[in-house]
């Protein structure tokens, strides 16, 4: 009995807790949907709910019918190959510096691998003009690979991080077992390695994914023409003028988060086993 009357204040709690955070946390959310459905002429009503919701702003963004909106499709587009292309390139460094260090024991690969994290002392932020300059001297300004370089630059410390954490928990006797048999480096670790990390894998490339999907600082600063910029940087150009139509940068907005978040939810029980692999030392 006071076994379960404990655990029934422990459960009130966490709900007094959880949820006032939870409303917290959905308000902006709420707001991001109110806006998206209000006509032009209500968005700023401070109503709970429009009196009359439409989904024209829809219509108008999808159909690209204002002058912020015309190359909506391409920014979108954008957004994914950046965002794409820095998972597979943050996966392809990642995974075989963290093979190499965790499994081949390569020399001062700890010390490597310490030096990339103490990169993440620094703010990004701190970054971005040295970024911006070293992407000039290669002639890569205006050029989506300066932002894809970038954003690999960023995640890929903590992506070698996370799976050589997952890594080192991997039994060696597999590696010994390969070895005996004639494996080769290369066999272990496309038939060894590869499959036994693929949760950690799902996770590192969802990160780097949706770290560069989200970005707006660097895509700014290293592009330029409306045409090459992402998606996020185009809903900034919104609130260049004073009467800025939030309805519709509210409806972009709402469209803009839907692919993170079904990426997320796709993959979510990936994420949470991937990047806690090894933080727990058995």
């Amino acid at each position: 009995m006071r076994l379960s009357l404990r655990a029934i204040t422990t459960e009130a709690k966490l709900l007094l807790i959880g949820i006032p955070v939870l409303i917290w946390t959905m308000l902006p959310i709420y707001h991001l949907v109110l806006f998206s459905i209000s006509p032009k002429d209500s968005a700023l009503s401070g109503k709970l709910w429009p009196d009359h919701p439409t989904l024209d702003n829809f219509r108008k963004v999808f159909l690209q019918q204002h002058h912020y909106l015309d190359h909506f499709w391409q920014q979108m587009w954008n957004s994914f190959v950046i965002s794409a292309a820095t998972g597979i390139l943050t996966l392809l460094v990642a995974t075989l510096a963290a093979f190499a260090i965790s499994r081949l024991k390569v020399r001062f690969g700890g010390l490597v691998l310490n030096l990339a994290l103490f990169t993440y002392f620094i703010p990004a932020a701190f970054l971005a003009v040295p970024m911006y300059r070293t992407m000039g001297l290669y002639g890569l300004l205006n050029n989506q690979w300066a932002l894809i370089l970038a954003m690999v630059t960023i995640a890929s410390p903590y992506a070698i991080w996370v799976l050589k954490q997952a890594s080192d928990k991997l039994p060696h006797e597999l590696d010994e077992a390969a070895v005996m048999d004639g494996a080769t480096p290369l066999q272990i670790f496309r038939l060894v390695y590869l499959p036994l990390m693929a949760p950690s894998l799902v996770a590192v490339g969802t990160y780097a994914l949706l770290l560069a999907w989200n970005e707006y600082l660097y895509a700014f600063l290293l592009l330029s023409r409306d045409t090459d910029v992402t998606l996020s940087v185009g809903l900034g150009n919104f609130l260049a003028a004073d009467d800025s139509p939030w309805e519709l940068l509210m409806t972009t907005g709402l469209i803009y988060a839907l692919p993170p978040a079904a990426i997320y939810y796709v993959f979510k029980r990936y994420m949470v086993s991937g990047l806690t692999a090894g933080a727990v030392k058995s």
